[in-house]
């Protein structure tokens, strides 16, 4: 063969194998956008970057994977349940101790679900790979959580703090089992 021949014969290997890399890019952003939705754009955006994000969610993914997740007993969700109603009855004369309770009983149902508890933001990079829409309202609760306690937070938006927590809830509690089931598969 002539040098022609071989450089052609490079070229087109080259060619096929940037074609290939794109488009198994393009699948790995298309599968990644599909599974967060909407935490896809907002992990970008905090990180910066298309590809350190997608890295950051797959990693998410995977640590998610080794939690021994489980659906509620119908007990639990019945107790749970009557919990969440007692914390949204006490709203009307507490709205301050309604929302901390009710924050703390979210707590609750994820260790009870076996997400592991403790520090917020890793608590929602966990709830996001299977519940990407709904950590949505898990950290707007926990944002205006936090402005209330600068004290720049009116009743209202406490009133939105308990609508998103409630999202959530009813989320975790009344998964299916077979939701959680097809996701161990």
């Amino acid at each position: 063969m002539d040098n022609n021949t071989l450089i052609a014969i490079a070229v087109a290997v080259i060619v096929v194998a940037a074609i290939i890399f794109l488009v198994a890019r393009q699948r790995r952003t298309a599968k990644l956008r599909g599974q967060f939705g909407p935490e896809y754009e907002r992990t970008v955006d905090e990180i910066g970057g298309r590809r350190k994000a997608e890295l950051e969610l797959q990693n998410r993914a995977k640590r998610v994977q080794t939690f021994q997740l489980q659906p509620l007993r119908a007990g639990d969700r019945e107790r749970y349940g009557l919990r969440w109603t007692s914390v949204q009855g006490e709203f009307v004369d507490n709205p301050q101790g309604a929302v901390t309770h009710a924050d703390e009983l979210l707590g609750e149902v994820m260790a009870a679900r076996g997400y592991p508890t403790g520090d917020f933001e890793q608590q929602a990079s966990d709830l996001s790979v299977d519940h990407p829409v709904f950590v949505q309202n898990y950290r707007a609760a926990h944002d205006i959580a936090a402005r209330h306690a600068r004290g720049e937070a009116s009743t209202e938006d406490l009133r939105q703090a308990m609508i998103h927590y409630r999202s959530l809830f009813d989320e975790l509690v009344h998964e299916p089992d077979t939701a959680i089931t097809a996701k161990a598969s």
